[in-house]
């Protein structure tokens, strides 16, 4: 039965436009087409370069972003490494692999860096370790390095990451 304030024809024909609109409307909306991320790296120096680190990153158009906690050298059924720096150093960039990795990310999308250490005179002879991990993954970011006090139990060395895609 019509409505009153429709009458029969009209009703067709919101319906034929209804259906004309709802099969047209991705055209009109945003195109499926995936943002492309872009990261732009800012250097005034050179001298950055020798330390695997870069002085700004700026990420335009980012899918995510992934702020990583503190990883250090602590073992899958929870314990605190009481190894030497060379093998917390090790098993901490182990570790932010496997979260980065687990989150569907890339470790050489990482854009900010923050290294804790009880110790550089113990880091700093293993720096080759952390510049060949950076190497080997393409990784261009923004490092801070800091000396603590200490950190949790036996733990010397933590890597703090943000990571885009």
């Amino acid at each position: 039965m019509p409505s009153k304030l429709y009458p029969a024809g009209m009703k067709r024909m919101a319906t034929i436009l209804a259906k004309a609109l709802i099969t047209t409307m991705p055209a009109w909306g945003p195109t499926k087409q995936a943002k492309q991320m872009e990261k732009r790296i800012i250097n005034p120096w050179q001298w950055q370069d020798q330390l695997s680190y870069v002085q700004a990153v700026e990420v335009k158009q980012p899918v995510g972003t992934l702020y990583v906690s503190g990883q250090a050298a602590v073992h899958a059924d929870g314990q605190s490494s009481t190894d030497d720096m060379k093998a917390q150093l090790l098993l901490a960039i182990q570790n932010l692999e496997q979260v980065v990795s687990e989150a569907g990310y890339e470790c050489r999308n990482i854009v900010r860096l923050t290294i804790y250490t009880t110790s550089h005179e113990e880091f700093w002879p293993n720096f080759p370790i952390f510049q060949h991990w950076i190497a080997q993954h393409g990784i261009k970011q923004a490092t801070t390095l800091l000396e603590v006090k200490s950190l949790t139990e036996t733990l010397k060395v933590e890597l703090e990451a943000t990571v885009v895609k």
